[in-house]
C-alpha cells in the first residue's frame, strides 16, 4: 500500500495506523472501519488484539452497516501479526490493551482512547444495540476528528 508524495511525485508506503484492543471483536473493528473510511487512501489502517476473540461481533457489523461501513469481511487478528511491520501510530481503545501494548518497529506515536466494551452489554438485543450504537458514535466522533487532523497535516 503506497501513497504518492505530492512534492516529490514518488510512491512511499502509507503510514500504518494500528488500532488495538483486547479481543479485536468490536471497538477496534469499528474504529478501523471509521478511520479507513475517513482517511481515504492516505493511511493503511489495521486492527488487532492482545487476546483475539476469533470473530467480529455481529452487532458491531450491524451498527456499522447502518452508517454505510461494511466490516463484515474483517477478521480477528493477534497483534503479533504486525510485529515485523513498521507501525507509525498505535491507538489503544481499551485499558487492558494499553497496559499490555508492546513497542512496534518504527512506532512514532501512541494514543490511548478508551471506550466501553459493547460486547459486555447486558439485556435483550435492543438494550445491547443501544450500547453498540452509543459506543460506535463515540468512536466515530473521535476517529473522524483524528482523520481530519491527520489529513490536514498530510496536506
Amino acid at each position: 500500500m503506497y501513497v504518492v508524495d505530492q512534492f516529490l511525485g514518488t510512491a512511499k508506503p502509507k503510514p500504518i495506523v494500528l488500532i488495538l484492543c483486547t479481543g479485536n471483536s468490536c471497538r477496534s473493528h469499528m474504529a478501523e472501519g471509521i478511520l479507513r473510511t475517513s482517511a481515504g487512501d492516505q493511511l493503511n489502517v489495521q486492527s488487532a488484539g492482545s487476546d483475539p476473540a476469533g470473530h467480529v461481533h455481529s452487532l458491531a457489523v450491524q451498527v456499522m452497516q447502518e452508517i454505510g461501513i461494511d466490516i463484515s469481511h474483517h477478521r480477528s487478528k493477534h497483534l503479533n501479526e504486525f510485529m515485523s511491520q513498521d507501525i507509525e501510530t498505535v491507538i489503544t481503545v481499551c485499558g487492558k490493551a494499553d497496559a499490555t501494548c508492546p513497542g512496534f518497529p518504527g512506532q512514532a506515536v501512541k494514543y490511548h482512547w478508551p471506550f466501553d466494551d459493547p460486547a459486555k452489554a447486558e439485556g435483550d438485543e435492543n438494550a445491547q444495540l443501544a450500547v453498540f450504537h452509543r459506543v460506535r458514535d463515540e468512536i466515530r466522533a473521535r476517529f473522524e476528528s483524528y482523520a481530519s487532523e491527520r489529513l490536514g497535516n498530510l496536506a
